[in-house]
């Protein structure tokens, strides 16, 4: 299976915390990859070495084989990936769909759409697919918390990513919003979209994802299928708590 994201021995260190310690992976095309781990694992530090918001110390990363390892996040983002981040910042005073339009008028999206679709034709489609469209005039600062982390994702689609990165998509909502999220997630899914995410709340995730990666202190500890994962020692000893008699 061809492995369209590559990160081969990546470390950052803060002073004296090693936050990431000689990191691989590889996310093959179309799959839907869960990134667990206690907080200050290493999991957002991942996301911000690759999608080029901080500088590695060593090791590279590869996006459909071309390393990207030393661009910048506008750079990245053209060439393929895109991301959320833990605290949603939108433009609160644009309406939900200009904030998704935004986006459209990027390099990539430009030149995927050939100038074919409007950009407020393609904004509502990804408004669409996270159940967003009835809101679409209103002002993002008038959303409710739920609401604009699924804006925020309907407008890194908007960018036309290969690989999409989800940075705790499910914190903070509630289970009609968390249902919404669901079946968004899985309808990209099966339109093929490789997607990593990192979640804390792992009932939601590992109903989704295919494979999981868990990490301690800046280092892999495990890598399985969601069912082997939640019956990994290490992964129950680090993560989940000490297993009780």
């Amino acid at each position: 299976m061809e492995a369209i994201l590559e990160i081969n021995e990546l470390s950052k260190a803060f002073g004296g915390l090693q936050a990431l310690r000689n990191f691989d992976l590889k996310v093959h095309r179309g799959e839907l990859l869960g990134l667990i781990g206690p907080n200050g694992a290493g999991k957002t530090t991942i996301f911000n070495l690759i999608t080029g918001f901080i500088q590695a110390d060593s090791g590279e990363t590869l996006l459909m084989g071309k390393n990207i390892t030393l661009l910048k996040p506008f750079q990245i983002v053209n060439m393929g990936m895109a991301r959320t981040f833990q605290l949603v910042d939108l433009f609160k005073e644009m309406t939900v769909l200009e904030n998704v339009m935004v986006p459209c008028f990027s390099h990539r999206s430009r030149n995927r759409r050939h100038n074919r679709e409007k950009p407020w034709k393609v904004a509502m489609h990804f408004l669409e697919e996270v159940g967003l469209e009835k809101r679409l005039n209103e002002q993002a600062k008038n959303l409710a918390f739920g609401e604009l982390r699924l804006l925020d994702i309907a407008r890194a689609m908007a960018t036309a990513p290969d690989v999409l990165l989800l940075d705790e998509p499910f914190s903070g909502l509630d289970v009609e919003d968390a249902e919404v999220l669901t079946k968004a997630i899985q309808q990209m899914h099966q339109k093929g979209q490789t997607m990593i995410i990192i979640e804390h709340r792992l009932r939601d995730l590992l109903r989704l994802v295919e494979r999981v990666v868990a990490i301690v202190f800046g280092q892999k500890i495990a890598e399985a299928s969601p069912e082997e994962i939640i019956n990994d020692e290490k992964v129950i000893r680090a993560y989940l708590g000490e297993r009780r008699a």
